[in-house]
């Protein structure tokens, strides 16, 4: 097979490939046998019929056409793997020229364009020493996380008093564009300040009392009216205040299954020391990445990205509940998560990791769970919808990264080594923990798991 490559983009080529008649033969071969399966030849049983017969009564035509169909495809794989050159997303193939018979000398030949991985090298993370800011827990974050405690035992009372930020208020809104009432609601509980309703709500709200009621001009947020101005009427039913309890020896007994307070401080600030672990790690993470992309040009693909693009504003639009995002944001939020892909998709490469059956079914098993679903409908959904190869690319990055941080040496500020064995796990660990989930990966989809595979890896 002849192959050459040209570069029409930092991240687009197109290949040119053709295949020796030795390499057509076996796609050849295997579309007689196809269509011998389908057709009735007279004297011959269904799908024993020789391969000269096929080519006469069909014609060759057919069978090379279905050949090609088939051969293609693989051909290109192969090609890919041969140059070393890692798709980012479909190609669009062009066949170029086919034997018209089966005496005809024409090679099939075909032509591939696609978005690939830009090349670039990684440097050996064993050699890299990442420093990461040390986490401090203060007074005020234990003090914030004791007040968000109280706020949850805290109850309302009713109050004499004009409302102000903070309170909630019982109302009754009804919302008018000229004489026609467009939405009307009765006895919404409603925190002034919370911002949480209508535009120019907590200003109306702001002083008026219980039986009190303002108009307003607001602008409609939900319904058959959506952005269209109208005259809103909010009456104040009650107001109500929160009261908060003391933090006393006897909250720290009915919030928590402490005696004293200080013991519940003490606890509250070992909650907080560990999350601030947590959040280091995550920042070890990101100065990770950071690091690997430190001086190396990465180009994204275009075509990629704007299907990328293309798909976070159409999220964007089936969620408006969703903050609206400027086309720069977008764009710059799109390059990255792509850039990081990109690297962490070199370094799985470079650190030469193995993506089990085991570890797509834990993996997807664990995103039906998040959401509720059967693992194995789950599954075979991911499967039958073709992304299984996404899916595997997701883990094998995932396992890229950790394995890149654990060769990593990660110090704080002040040059002492960090131990994220918490949150990367321990190597040996998951070798073994590796070993026994693949003796027991989900047995419902194990053929369909391990049919696509190989297929997704190829790609």
């Amino acid at each position: 097979m002849k192959i050459s490559v040209r570069n029409l983009e930092p991240t687009k080529v197109r290949l040119t490939i053709t295949a020796d008649q030795e390499e057509l033969d076996p796609y050849l071969d295997a579309a007689r046998k196809e269509i011998a399966k389908q057709v009735n030849i007279p004297g011959f049983r269904k799908g024993h019929v020789p391969g000269k017969i096929i080519d006469q009564r069909v014609g060759y035509g057919s069978v090379v056409s279905e050949a090609v169909n088939s051969g293609v495809p693989e051909l290109y794989s192969k090609a890919l793997a041969e140059k070393e050159i890692h798709p980012m997303a479909q190609p669009k193939l062009d066949v170029k020229e086919v034997p018209e018979t089966a005496t005809d000398d024409t090679k099939l030949k075909f032509t591939a364009e696609v978005e690939v991985r830009p090349k670039f090298e990684l440097p050996a993370v064993e050699s890299l020493e990442i420093e990461v800011a040390k986490p401090e827990v203060t007074d005020e974050d234990v003090n914030t996380r004791l007040e968000a405690l109280r706020q949850r035992f805290g109850t309302l009372v009713s109050v004499d008093r004009p409302a102000t930020k903070g309170d909630y208020a019982n109302i009754d809104l009804d919302a008018k564009i000229g004489d026609e009432s467009v939405d009307s609601q009765e006895g919404v509980s409603y925190q002034l300040g919370s911002a949480t309703m209508l535009d120019g709500l907590d200003e109306a709200l702001d002083g008026l009392s219980a039986e009190e009621e303002t108009t307003f001009e607001g602008t409609l947020e939900a319904g058959e009216h959506e952005g269209e101005k109208a005259q809103v009427t909010v009456k104040v039913n009650s107001v109500k205040s929160e009261e908060l309890p003391e933090l006393d020896d006897d909250f720290a007994q009915e919030a928590s299954e402490f005696d004293t307070l200080d013991e519940l401080k003490a606890d509250v600030r070992k909650q907080s020391e560990a999350d601030a672990e947590g959040r280091q790690a995550t920042v070890a993470r990101d100065a990770f990445i950071a690091r690997l992309q430190q001086g190396v040009e990465i180009p994204v693909p275009k075509g990629v990205k704007e299907e990328m693009l293309a798909e976070r504003e159409k999220n964007a639009q089936n969620n408006p509940q969703a903050p609206e995002e400027d086309k720069a944001a977008a764009e710059e939020a799109v390059e990255k998560e792509l850039r990081d892909q990109i690297v962490l998709d070199a370094l799985s490469e470079q650190l030469k990791i193995t993506v089990s059956q085991a570890d797509v079914t834990n993996f997807l098993a664990s995103i039906a769970q998040q959401y509720g679903m059967d693992p194995s409908n789950f599954i075979n959904a991911i499967v039958n919808n073709g992304q299984l190869g996404s899916a595997v690319q997701e883990v094998g990055r995932s396992k890229g990264l950790l394995a890149g941080m654990r060769a990593v040496t990660f110090k704080d500020s002040e040059g002492n080594v960090l131990d994220l064995t918490k949150f990367l796990g321990d190597e040996a660990e998951e070798e073994e923990k590796e070993s026994v989930e693949a003796a027991s990966a989900a047995a419902a989809v194990a053929d369909q798991l391990s049919d696509n595979h190989d297929e997704a890896s190829a790609e």
